[in-house]
C-alpha cells in the first residue's frame, strides 16, 4: 500500500513550498493538487494555477511522485496540456503522473466559461485521453474528433519516461472504467457521494471487481494497474484522527487498492483537521506499509 497526499493550490508559496517538502520527508509515495480553476466553498478565496505549482514543487522535492488529481477537458485541450505535461516530466526527471478526469456537469470550471456541460462528457473524455496519448507518444499527431483536433502536432522532446508519462484514469462508470483499463497504468476512484460513511464504502466496494472485467476486456492482467482510491469524498474527513486514517487504509487494503490519497488538513471548512497529525502518520503508520 502506497498512501499518496493532495495539497490544494490554495497557498501562496512562501506558505505552500515547505508543505511539499514537509510531503516528501514525511515519507508519502506521492503528492498531488487539483487541476481546478476554482473548486466549490472556495472558488472565492486564493487559488493557483497547478502547472506552475507543479513546476515549483519538482523544485523544491526530489524523490516523491508528483500529479494532477485530476486534469480535465472542462478546460484543457491535449495539445498544449501535452506540452506544459512534457515540461513537468522533464523538471521532475521523470516523477510526474497525470491523473485525468472527465471533468463535471457543472461548477465553476464549466460556468466561468458560460457555457453548458458538453453533449457527451464521455466522448469527449475519450478523445481528451486518446489525443493526450497520442500528442506523448508520437512525433507528428493528426487528430480529427467530435471535441478536438490537432495538426501536424509536434512533441519533441516527449517524455522523461517512456513511451510517456503514466495516467491515471478517474472513472466509476462503465465506459471511463474500459477508457481507464484501454490507457491508463492507474485507476482512480473517489466513490458515490453519500452522507454516511457506510453509505459510500458500500459504492467504492462494488468497483473492484467491475475494473477487474474491463481490465480482462483489454486481456490486461488484474494486477497490471496501479488502483487509487481517492478519499475526498468521503462524509468523514479520513485524517480526523489516526484510528480513522488506519481504517481508511485497511478497508482499502482488503478491497485490493495499492494507493491511498488523503487530502492535507486545513484550518476550516473542506479537509478541516489538525496538521499535528501528519507527525504521527509519518512516524506510526506510514513506516509500517508495504
Amino acid at each position: 500500500m502506497r498512501v499518496g497526499i493532495t495539497i490544494l493550490p490554495e497557498y501562496r508559496w512562501a506558505e505552500a513550498k515547505p508543505r511539499w517538502q514537509a510531503a516528501e520527508a514525511y515519507g508519502f509515495a506521492h503528492a498531488w493538487t487539483f487541476d481546478h480553476l476554482g473548486w466549490g466553498s472556495l472558488v472565492d478565496g486564493t487559488w493557483f494555477g497547478s502547472v506552475p505549482t507543479l513546476s515549483a514543487a519538482a523544485q523544491v522535492t526530489s524523490r516523491i511522485e508528483l500529479g494532477f488529481m485530476v486534469a480535465s477537458p472542462n478546460f484543457r485541450h491535449p495539445v498544449p496540456f501535452a506540452r506544459d505535461v512534457t515540461a513537468l516530466d522533464d523538471l521532475s526527471d521523470g516523477r510526474l503522473t497525470v491523473g485525468v478526469g472527465a471533468g463535471g456537469l457543472g461548477g465553476y470550471d464549466v460556468e466561468v466559461f458560460g457555457r453548458t456541460a458538453p453533449v457527451s462528457r464521455s466522448r469527449r473524455f475519450t478523445e481528451f485521453v486518446e489525443l493526450l496519448d497520442a500528442l506523448l507518444t508520437t512525433g507528428r499527431v493528426d487528430y480529427s474528433g467530435e471535441y478536438f483536433t490537432a495538426v501536424d502536432a509536434r512533441n519533441a522532446p516527449g517524455c522523461v519516461q517512456r513511451p510517456r508519462t503514466p495516467f491515471v484514469v478517474a472513472a466509476n462508470g462503465p465506459k471511463a472504467l474500459a477508457l481507464a483499463a484501454r490507457l491508463g497504468q492507474g485507476w482512480v476512484t473517489i466513490g458515490s457521494h453519500y452522507d454516511a460513511l457506510d453509505g459510500w464504502w458500500k459504492s467504492v466496494t462494488e468497483l473492484p471487481a467491475r475494473f477487474d472485467d474491463a481490465l480482462a476486456a483489454e486481456s490486461r492482467p488484474s494486477g497490471s494497474v496501479r488502483r487509487f482510491l481517492q478519499t475526498d469524498a468521503a462524509p468523514v474527513y479520513s485524517l480526523s484522527s489516526i484510528e480513522c486514517f488506519r481504517d481508511f487504509l485497511g478497508r482499502a487494503d482488503e478491497l485490493g487498492f495499492t494507493d491511498v490519497l488523503v487530502p492535507w488538513p486545513r484550518d476550516s471548512g473542506p479537509f478541516a483537521g489538525d496538521e499535528a497529525i501528519l507527525d504521527t502518520v509519518a512516524a506510526d503508520v506510514l513506516p509500517t506499509l508495504t
